[in-house]
């Protein structure tokens, strides 16, 4: 069956009007376990062992000396909804979130955990089950109030505590405890390994018990107290976010004045702020057109790098429609993908075979169910099924339409030209795909809950920070289990991979996660993209490499502006 006339012309305003190659992903660290622990304390990027290395796409950057003074304005593509560590999630909330907070760990722009708020890596107990953590001495929260082991001790149970509803609580899941025998000392005991303890917890931004505490969770959502480099001074969650340099920050402060995020959806808007200097950076991408364009303009550098967060339509599984997975099945088949990451993506990304990306090498798993493109198979899944057509093109069963909405983030000029070619291949074999806008906080909330059919954005299913573990996505009780899957196996494996410290047999865990997903297809899996990321001339302090971008951001401190 050929493309509609309706396809073609999406496509074609969609399309870049050039084609080029694109750098190959690199591999991602696939250690775990005792090995990664090993690795942890290098204070290098891994070598060879953890597969090849993305380079950045200009040369080694002369940097000169720091200067003091300006503001950096960088600009995202939704509001940023909270400001609280919990729902830092998104990319553009993480980037402000990580300028007020800190955790003991955090991880850089190459995957490796670096010690902040901890003086060095915790000590690791033989059996796996307790980290103790020696805690820097000296810092203050922006209120010139001491952090000690009670604000680790009072962070991580909040997230422990089932009352709080946290949207990370599954990260905490294997935690027991947190005693603090002295200021700053922090004991975190498990009720079994956890693989994944450094990627989880010890990333956690840390929140001042004084505070939080007396404020509460809501409150802090918009009056924010943390240890980082940037203290709050305004807030406009649809508009801008404004932080000021903290002078008592315990690295010292930061040589820029402030740091501001411009809220602006519109992907060309953004790409025009670039090229008039009124913007620093975008920290979400470009359409692109403007990608292509920008990557090759001396006045900026790129930083490219891949994306581990997945591309894809989260299904509601509960909806009387999409909870069966011969519909979801079908609408796989009936989507070419392949048309999508070359004509709207400029071949900058690659296809998901589940929810794992390919760079993820040690624990991806190319030997699962696929889904070519075949509107005649998707027809006959959906024949199988009872879906017959019906006079006006969409078919129908027992009285009902075959009929579901999706919500896309408004203003989205990236996604939205996707959404709606899709929307033209599911309507060739009888599916009718309403397409509505929402912001994404909405989004994210009304997915939660259950009271949205669908949605299209990115996001993670395993592989934050080169770890595979997924818990929070796609177990049952996932908090960010958007699509409500519910597999009792998948469950068990996911909980297996975390208790299992050897790297060969968590791998197989995973292995069969993906497996498992590719033939339910809780959520129609895309594309994971090339990221392109710009940055002004101006902006000096840049890392020389980078297997990921969002990272880079949290070194804003480091920063500094240079008209020259």
């Amino acid at each position: 069956m050929g493309r509609s006339e309706e396809i073609e012309r999406l496509l074609q305003t969609a399309s870049p009007a050039t084609r080029r190659e694109f750098l190959k992903r690199a591999a991602v660290t696939g250690l775990s376990g005792p090995a990664l622990f090993a690795l942890l304390s290098a204070t290098t990027a891994p070598s060879a062992a953890a597969g090849a290395r993305q380079a950045l796409t200009v040369p080694a950057r002369a940097q000169g000396e720091p200067k003091k003074g300006g503001t950096m304005v960088v600009t995202g593509h939704q509001e940023v909804a909270s400001l609280s560590p919990d729902d830092a999630g998104p990319t553009v909330h993480f980037v402000v979130v990580t300028q007020i907070h800190n955790a003991l760990l955090e991880q850089d722009e190459n995957f490796v955990f670096q010690p902040v708020l901890a003086e060095a890596m915790p000590e690791m107990s033989p059996d796996g089950l307790t980290y103790t953590f020696k805690l820097r001495q000296g810092v203050t929260f922006h209120d010139g109030e001491a952090f000690t082991s009670e604000d680790v001790k009072y962070t991580y149970e909040w997230y422990m505590n089932p009352a709080n509803a946290a949207v990370n609580a599954n990260n905490f899941a294997s935690v027991a405890s947190v005693e603090t025998p002295d200021e700053y000392t922090a004991i975190v005991r498990l009720k079994e390994p956890n693989a994944a303890f450094h990627a989880q917890v010890s990333t956690t931004f840390i929140v001042p018990a004084h505070y939080h505490g007396k404020i509460g969770e809501d409150a802090y959502k918009s009056q924010p107290i943390g240890t980082g480099p940037f203290k709050l001074k305004e807030w406009r969650a649809a508009e801008y976010t404004l932080v000021e340099a903290y002078d008592g920050h315990f690295r010292g402060r930061p040589h820029l004045d402030a740091f501001r995020l411009n809220v602006v959806p519109e992907a060309s808007v953004r790409a025009i702020a670039l090229e008039t200097g009124d913007s620093d950076s975008s920290v979400w991408p470009l359409v692109t057109e403007d990608n292509l364009r920008l990557a090759d303009d001396p006045n900026f550098t790129n930083i490219t790098t891949s994306s581990l967060a997945l591309n894809h339509f989260p299904l509601n599984n509960n909806h009387p429609i999409l909870s069966d997975k011969r519909v979801r099945q079908a609408m796989m088949h009936a989507i070419d993908r392949q048309v999508l990451v070359d004509d709207i993506f400029g071949a900058a990304a690659t296809l998901a075979t589940s929810n794992l990306s390919p760079a993820l090498e040690a624990h991806y798993n190319p030997d699962v169910p696929t889904y070519p493109f075949d509107p005649a198979r998707a027809g006959a899944i959906l024949d199988e099924a009872g879906w017959t057509m019906g006079g006006d093109g969409i078919r129908e069963k027992a009285g009902q339409k075959l009929s579901f909405v999706c919500t896309v983030v408004t203003g989205d000029q990236a996604r939205r030209p996707e959404a709606e070619v899709s929307q033209q291949y599911l309507r060739e074999v009888g599916i009718d795909m309403q397409i509505e806008e929402a912001p994404i906080a909405t989004i994210l909330e009304k997915m939660r809950s259950a009271e949205m059919d669908a949605s299209l954005f990115n996001w993670t299913y395993g592989g934050s920070g080169g770890d595979p573990d997924a818990s929070v996505e796609l177990r049952s009780n996932g908090t960010n289990n958007f699509s409500h899957f519910n597999n009792p196996r998948v469950d068990e494996l996911l909980d297996q991979g975390l208790r299992e410290l050897d790297p060969a047999k968590r791998a197989s865990f995973y292995k069969e996660v993906q497996a498992i997903v590719a033939d339910e297809v809780p959520f129609l899996y895309m594309m994971f993209w090339d990221l392109f990321n710009f940055f002004t001339k101006r902006i000096k302090g840049l890392p020389e490499s980078a297997l990921t971008v969002d990272p880079i951001y949290a070194k804003a401190y480091q920063f500094w502006i240079d008209e020259g």
